[in-house]
């Protein structure tokens, strides 16, 4: 099992880097392209970049609990209380980041209508259905963590 959770942990560090590059490279100019579009809305480009690094922050809290989550597994702790937390860690993670994307949507419909570009509106929606998909599966991942570990406890007891 080592190997596929070190394999595991590689593909977790790869997925941050993009998300890293993001915020050195893309985040400034999508704030300062929606000064561009929308001039009104000037006053809105720092909370709309400080929203945008929070949920990237709160992206890599999310690999983090990931990367502790694949550890537990290599220690055999998987059905463990510890694993039961970083579940409910992700879950609320995914929700926050859902959360954050649904309070700037005006903001992505608002420069997806003035540059007549759609698919902007269309990848902040992408975004919100995966946060809110992860945050599903990671609950039900904990409600069924839970159970077997009750089941397992029952199991020790009686034996």
């Amino acid at each position: 099992m080592k190997r596929e959770t070190f394999f595991l942990k590689t593909v977790v560090v790869l997925m941050g880097l993009p998300v890293v590059a993001l915020c050195i490279f893309i985040i400034p100019e999508i704030a300062a392209f929606l000064v561009e579009l929308v001039p009104s809305l000037t006053y809105l480009q720092y909370p709309f970049m400080i929203g945008l690094y929070a949920s990237a922050g709160i992206y890599f809290v999310a690999l983090y609990q990931v990367f502790k989550l694949l550890g537990y597994i290599d220690k055999d702790l998987a059905f463990s209380d510890l694993t039961v937390q970083v579940l409910k860690n992700i879950k609320l993670c995914a929700a926050a980041i859902g959360g954050l994307f649904i309070l700037f949507m005006p903001l992505i419909f608002m420069m997806g209508d003035m540059d007549d570009a759609p698919g902007l509106v269309l990848i902040g929606l992408i975004i919100i259905f995966a946060c809110m998909v992860i945050a599903v599966f990671a609950a039900v991942l904990q409600k069924l963590l839970q159970n077997a570990i009750a089941i397992k406890q029952e199991n020790d007891y009686t034996i």
